[in-house]
């Protein structure tokens, strides 16, 4: 069984350069901002880095506090379970079910037979993904 929640995430772009990502996580961490999972990846000659924090308003407050330039806040859904043999696929299936095309997934194996996933829809299909996840 799992637990969906949908959630803020922000997203910033550092230069792919050695000490960039931890420069921002660690203006986050420094302002005691609490985050449920962060990503991040190349895009370009840049590299996007995506925060999910747990309290949105103190996190827009910390990262103009710590001058980090973030995008507006977009939804996302947390997903957090019980690790089994196709825990996502399940997800996936329910999400095509409902006509719901998946932007991206991230999951992870969190041990102590948990797994933990973020995943993105578009904006329109939020409603509808939520309701087919039984998201809260």
């Amino acid at each position: 069984m799992e637990t969906v929640r949908k959630t803020d995430y922000y997203k910033i772009t550092v230069p792919n350069k050695t000490g960039e990502g931890a420069k921002a996580v660690g203006a986050i961490r420094n302002a005691g901002i609490n985050l449920l999972a962060f990503t991040g990846f190349p895009a370009g000659k840049h590299s996007q880095i995506d925060f999910i924090p747990e309290d949105s308003a103190a996190f827009e407050h910390a990262a103009k506090r710590s001058k980090l330039k973030i995008s507006k806040k977009n939804p996302c859904f947390i997903i957090q379970g019980d690790d089994r043999t196709g825990a996502i696929a399940n997800i996936l299936e329910r999400l095509a079910s409902a006509k719901v095309n998946v932007i991206a997934l991230d999951g992870v194996s969190a041990g102590a037979g948990c797994y933990g996933a973020i995943l993105w829809v578009a904006p329109k299909d939020v409603n509808k993904a939520g309701s087919a996840l039984g998201a809260h």
